[in-house]
């Protein structure tokens, strides 16, 4: 028994054609909706924060990233319903439930450059100049050398 595979074809056409594939793109497309008007009316500071997963009997269900905007949201939750039920995607709408999912990938804590001047290294080096202590005296002198490589 041999296997012999279907032939090839386009992406789009396989979306229009394909009754699962055609619903799942339709539900992928009506969650996306959703978000962007949820984002509409959320603060700046949560979207990056909070995801739509769905909307169904009445309950819009959002994963937030950590339970301190879990919380945030559930104090927000009367005015974002009454605000997304001016939509129309939103009219059934009754409450929001909030399920904590943190992001499988964390991100890198932003690099903080330290401005080098020479100005600063002039004021290392004289300091250093007053300075008894060897080790102390030597490490102003590391860091004044340090301010003058840039």
């Amino acid at each position: 028994m041999a296997f012999t595979p279907l032939d090839a074809r386009q992406p789009g056409d396989l979306i229009r054609t394909h009754s699962t594939l055609k619903g799942l793109f339709a539900k992928a497309r009506a969650v996306e909706r959703l978000q962007i008007l949820l984002e509409t009316v959320m603060e700046p500071a949560a979207r990056e924060h909070c995801r739509v997963a769905s909307l169904r009997d009445g309950v819009l269900r959002l994963v937030v990233t950590d339970s301190h905007w879990a919380t945030r949201m559930r104090y927000q939750q009367k005015r974002l319903v009454r605000q997304l039920q001016a939509y129309t995607e939103f009219a059934t709408l009754t409450k929001i439930h909030c399920k904590v999912q943190p992001p499988l990938v964390k991100k890198a804590p932003p690099v903080r450059k330290m401005r080098h001047s020479q100005v600063a290294a002039a004021s290392l080096r004289e300091t250093a100049v007053q300075i008894e202590d060897p080790s102390l005296k030597a490490a102003l002198e590391r860091l004044a050398k340090h301010h003058e490589g840039n």
